[in-house]
């Protein structure tokens, strides 16, 4: 098997393309079939960084794959990430949002992720048929939950972190992900034991794409929790706002799950793609 980027990236799409590709609570699709996909070295220095100041318990890639029973050096392996965009019509939908989300930019908070986990699982199972060891940090019995001593709210895994160091996109102020499909996105990665070129990352500073040093205050304005401010993203806040959302529209909404909230994610300049400043940016992806 000739195993290139641009193999996983067409797995993804004929997912995307797939039936199981669904809200499922409505006649609706939960993502766009136009993913992202980048590449990171195992041993990319960004790693151990995000150990460093995030949390000692967040994993490296090779603790992952030796988790899966794989033992690897750093260097012979690799960091697949990728990003789903939501639909235009779900985005259309949540513009038009001041306090709570859209029923489907919620329902694809519960079954757009439901979704994914499911691709991921599928990905890693045809990855080792290949004779490509893989797995998936996200969907690992391992993954789970953590509290860090500088930022609190945490995961021994951060997708937004990896498809970062993929070079996939920045942070906004409001800890989203600015991709070259905007922030209205989900992401996921898979780590493999294969030889893939890195994608370059076309900026040096975690928050390149954020305009807010041109003065945007759009998602700012656009929280109803008063959750971001000019010191960034008030995570506990934001997470008491959320369960709330829960607790008022469960009834309307009609399915379990963790609704989010997602409106500093719409009706800003970086919903749909790069901010001007940046245009000229592909995000490197494939």
């Amino acid at each position: 098997m000739n195993f290139t980027l641009d193999s996983i990236q067409q797995f993804i799409l004929q997912e995307l393309l797939s039936p199981d590709n669904t809200l499922e609570v409505l006649d609706a699709p939960a993502f766009a079939a136009d993913p992202l996909v980048g590449c990171a070295a195992g041993d990319d220095p960004l790693f151990a960084q995000f150990r460093s100041d995030i949390t000692p318990e967040y994993l490296l890639p090779q603790d992952w794959m030796a988790k899966a029973g794989v033992e690897a050096a750093p260097g012979e392996l690799r960091v697949v990430s990728w990003v789903l965009p939501q639909t235009a019509e779900t985005k259309a939908a949540q513009r038009e949002q001041s306090r709570y989300p859209a029923k489907p930019w919620s329902a694809n908070r519960a079954f757009g992720q439901a979704f994914q986990n499911r691709m991921a699982g599928r990905l890693v199972e045809w990855l080792n048929q290949q004779g490509i060891p893989a797995v998936c940090p996200a969907i690992h019995p391992d993954f789970r939950q953590v509290t860090s001593p500088r930022f609190g709210f945490a995961s021994n895994w951060s997708e937004r972190h990896t498809a970062y160091t993929c070079g996939l996109g920045t942070f906004g102020l409001c800890d989203g992900l600015i991709t070259a499909r905007g922030k209205a996105v989900r992401l996921g990665s898979v780590i493999v034991k294969a030889s893939l070129t890195p994608t370059p990352r076309p900026y040096d500073h975690y928050r390149a794409y954020c305009l807010y040093d041109q003065g945007c205050r759009a998602c700012i304005q656009r929280c109803p929790a008063g959750a971001i401010t000019a010191e960034g993203h008030d995570k506990p806040k934001c997470s008491a706002y959320c369960k709330q959302i829960f607790q008022d529209k469960r009834g309307e909404f009609g399915f379990d799950g963790v609704y989010g909230c997602g409106l500093c994610q719409s009706r800003v300049p970086c919903a749909d793609g790069i901010p001007r400043r940046a245009a000229d940016v592909s995000g490197g992806a494939v």
